[in-house]
């Protein structure tokens, strides 16, 4: 017999039409899936950097042979590029899109994958997700959510951001010594700050959590029908939670960004789908970028020392830290546009409706751009020409919240625990757009100075 489901809803959580399921796995995964594996098989690095093993855990030996090849390597699949000026360009030229999150596919699968969509099953990549959408429409939404991550906006969040970072390294201290520190740390802090944003109630953050985390593995492409179904089920329960939250809101409204989209009125109003998809977009990027950013940063700390001598030396020096982190080590590592036309970017033509892959994680060490680009250097003074945001429209809304969660947390982090180290194998998340890990195993060591639930001071916390 299964063993319950702590995540569960107490409400039923529809299953939807299963014919309909199984077309949308097979139109927006399974055919892909067929063919990546199959180019992957003959040699086809794009589709191999997709679906190998070796190449997910580790991209960049993949990388640096695509930048040997040219500019933009063309398969009989897609295209793509490292090449940081055609990355660049691609992201902001308005002759490419997001076709719909699908750009991958060819039109026609896309107008049919349109028709057999559930609409209470739609994830991060399916309209009206502001990641599916180019404009007008997404210029519309952003608009409407803009506003919450102005710089002002971001600022005043800061002695929150403290407080929660407080508060969990209090509690790491009070604990074991030999923790994981995505579980108690990495995924608690960008949590608690994103639900505040979009007034969530502390007992459901687990759920929230969980759910998410499985259904931002809806980005990667070639997912098999067992994952397809498990992230849909996922999807599925945001969607019946969100129905619920919105409707308490409603009733009883809070200062808080869903609050204000659940109750506007006028012709900027969005509708019941799109104040989903903003919702349910806005939760999980809130997160999903900072807890692999954290990871990520403590593991390449660990096996840097020298660089961490550096910060601690002077810790003016974090966000430029945050910067070489996301650089050298991006949370998202590929993202994708469909060309809308014949077009020519940073010289090289490229074909209507051709798919390119802009390889974030190789841009980001374009020796082009990056002097010694293999190197891990938080004094480096262009850190922050990293694409790890991506470019133009697109340009992540919650960038500079992200930055100053992280430098928040590793300031306050290694101030309390000065010789936490990793201790034991990382896990690496299975994902391939997302590049962080499920499981982090680190010795806190001794904590320096006592408990406070007093905001962590962090010098140059304006920079």
């Amino acid at each position: 017999m299964p063993a319950p489901d702590p995540f569960a809803l107490p409400v039923p959580v529809p299953t939807g039409n299963p014919l309909r399921s199984r077309a949308t796995w097979l139109l927006s995964h399974g055919l892909a899936r067929r063919l990546l594996l199959r180019e992957a098989a003959r040699g086809d690095l794009l589709a191999g950097l997709a679906m190998d093993p070796a190449l997910r855990a580790d991209p960049f030996a993949g990388y640096e042979e695509l930048r040997r090849r040219g500019p933009m390597t063309t398969t009989r699949l897609a295209a793509g590029t490292v090449d940081h000026a055609v990355a660049d360009a691609v992201l902001r030229s308005e002759d490419f899109g997001v076709a719909g999150g699908h750009g991958e596919l060819p039109r026609p699968l896309q107008w049919l994958l349109a028709r057999v969509f559930d609409n209470r099953a739609t994830g991060p990549v399916d309209p009206p997700s502001m990641l599916a959408l180019d404009p007008p429409e997404h210029t519309r939404q952003r608009k409407l959510v803009s506003r919450a991550f102005t710089a002002r906006k971001v600022g005043g969040l800061e002695d929150t951001i403290a407080t929660v970072a407080a508060r969990l390294v209090d509690e790491l201290a009070a604990g074991p010594e030999r923790v994981d520190l995505v579980d108690r740390f990495a995924s608690r802090l960008p949590l608690v700050v994103i639900a505040e944003l979009l007034g969530v109630p502390e007992e459901d953050h687990d759920r929230l959590l969980a759910w998410s985390n499985i259904a931002a593995q809806s980005l990667d492409p070639g997912l098999s029908w067992a994952e397809f179904r498990r992230i849909e089920l996922a999807i599925r329960r945001l969607h019946v939670w969100f129905d619920a939250h919105v409707e308490r809101l409603r009733k009883h409204p809070g200062d808080d960004l869903l609050s204000r989209l659940a109750t506007l009125d006028g012709p900027d109003r969005p509708t019941e789908d799109e104040l989903k998809a903003t919702g349910l977009l806005v939760l999980g990027a809130g997160f999903e970028t900072t807890v692999n950013l954290i990871g990520n940063a403590v593991a390449l700390f660990d096996s840097h020392p020298d660089q961490l001598a550096v910060l601690r030396d002077d810790p003016g020096l974090w966000p430029r830290a945050v910067d070489e982190v996301l650089r050298f080590d991006s949370p998202v590592q590929i993202t994708l546009r469909q060309a809308h036309r014949d077009t020519e970017v940073a010289g090289v033509r490229v074909a209507g409706g051709t798919a390119v892959l802009t390889f974030l994680g190789g841009a980001n060490r374009d020796p082009a751009v990056f002097a010694d680009p293999q190197r891990f250097d938080v004094t480096r003074g262009n850190a922050d020409q990293h694409l790890s945001f991506s470019a133009g429209v697109h340009y992540c809304l919650g960038a500079s919240l992200a930055r100053l969660e992280t430098k928040v947390a590793l300031h306050t982090l290694y101030d309390r625990f000065p010789d936490l180290r990793v201790d034991g194998p990382p896990v690496r998340r299975g994902t391939r757009v997302l590049r962080g890990y499920e499981h982090l195993p680190i010795v806190l060591g001794d904590a320096a100075g006592r408990p406070t639930t007093q905001p962590a001071s962090t010098p140059s916390s304006r920079a």
